[in-house]
Parts: structure tokens; sequence; C-alpha cells
């Protein structure tokens, strides 16, 4: 049963990415050309709505799916990871056209083309997961 309410959500997500055009390849195109204030609104949004739910799972001290309460912990001081990591994400994001969150939205689509994309982040990951002890933490 708890597959299902995922899968719900999953759909849900979907539907939103794409009737918010967070999907389109152009509005995306159009952000990082800095002509269209479109994603930066979705973006912003998604932002604030993640703080007040940080805030509100925090002051209600909520549980997961599996039963524990929600710990926050704090980040280290160094920036470093961050900015490599959101560097190679942007490039990524530039060059695709496509953020990792609707990759299977698109794939549900139909556009099997996006395939390559979720191939390359899968070996992204596997990449990261092996220099993962080399790299600044």
């Amino acid at each position: 049963m708890r597959l299902i309410r995922f899968l719900a959500i999953g759909i849900l997500f979907g539907i939103v990415m794409t009737k918010s055009e967070a999907v389109s390849w152009f509005r995306i195109q159009e952000m990082f050309r800095f002509q269209s204030f479109h994603m930066y609104g979705i973006i912003g949004v998604a932002v604030v709505v993640g703080a007040l739910m940080h805030f509100f799972i925090k002051s209600k001290a909520m549980k997961n799916s599996t039963g524990e309460v929600i710990q926050f912990s704090d980040k280290p001081k160094t920036y470093i990871a961050s900015i490599l990591g959101g560097t190679f994400f942007g490039l990524g994001w530039a060059l695709t056209g496509a953020c990792p969150g609707p990759l299977y939205t698109l794939l549900g689509q139909g556009n099997l083309i996006i395939l390559v994309v979720i191939m390359s982040a899968l070996l992204g990951a596997f990449t990261y997961g092996a220099l993962r002890s080399k790299l600044p933490h």
C-alpha cells in the first residue's frame, strides 16, 4: 500500500511539472538565457514551500513513512563541495535542458531520447560513488 502512495505522489508530481511547463526544454533555455522569469518563479515558490515545510516538520517533530522522527543535522561550514556539485549540476542541466526531477516525467510523455540523459545521470551517480572518498565533503 505504501508503494501505491509513492506512485500516486510521483504521478501528481509529473502532472504538476508538465502543467507548469517545468519540463519544457524551451522554458529551461529561456531561464539560462535570462529571457523569462517563468522558471525562476517556479524555483522561488519551491524554495519558499521547502523552507516552510522544513520549519513545520522541525517544529512538530514529524515522523517519516517508517515512523521515525525526522531529524535535521547541521551542514559543514565549507562550501567547496556545494560549489563543485552545483557547477556540474548546472552544466548538465543547461546542456541537456532537463533537470533530474522531471526526467522520468519526460520519459513517461514518450520522449525516449531522455533515456540518454537518464543513463548519463546514473553514470554520474556511480562515478560519484566510486570517487566519494577522494572528494571534498
